[in-house]
């Protein structure tokens, strides 16, 4: 079973790389919804983040899944009507999205409040990812690049509330 998760890890960061998504891209967005949050917030601590939500089951099967059907989509490998709507990243489809908060739901509602600021905004990696005329077809990445970032967002945030609430803890002690 190890090695499966191992499998399973390794596999849904090669695909992020294939698709020229690296740890530092998903960091950078960490550091752009948490940084006025975090005093002293290092770019480290993010990709530390970033790393750690990696490692979930949940998130490499939801990487691997949405992956795998952009690129059947830009191999049109897909039937018709769903082809279409996936290239075209229709707005009403929505599962593109339903797959980003399976991420998101792993870390708490904070997670939903950063996912839908950053999917949004569309800065750094997004704004390319979300770019059409590349003729890549990134309906599920550019989601699911967002949710892992707003994922480890909440992580990071959980962490520190724990930190401090030890702190004051210690202090009355």
């Amino acid at each position: 079973m190890d090695y499966l998760n191992h499998d399973l890890e390794k596999t849904a960061l090669s695909l992020l790389e294939k698709r020229g998504v690296t740890l530092d891209d998903i960091a950078d967005l960490v550091y752009f919804l948490q940084s006025k949050y975090h005093e002293n917030l290092s770019k480290d601590e993010c990709k530390h983040n970033v790393e750690r939500v990696l490692t979930k089951r949940e998130i490499q099967n939801a990487i691997i899944t949405g992956i795998e059907l952009d690129i059947l989509a830009e191999q049109d490998k897909l039937q018709e009507p769903l082809l279409a709507i996936i290239k075209k990243d229709e707005g009403l489809y929505g599962i593109d999205e339903i797959i980003a908060l399976s991420i998101v739901n792993v870390y708490g509602s904070i997670g939903f409040t950063n996912y839908g600021y950053i999917d949004k905004l569309k800065p750094g990696i997004l704004e390319r990812l979300n770019d059409k005329s590349t003729g890549l077809v990134n309906t599920f990445l550019d989601d699911i690049v967002g949710a892992i970032a707003a994922a480890a967002s909440s992580r990071l945030a959980h962490r520190a509330a724990h930190k401090k609430a030890d702190q004051i803890k210690a202090e009355n002690e």
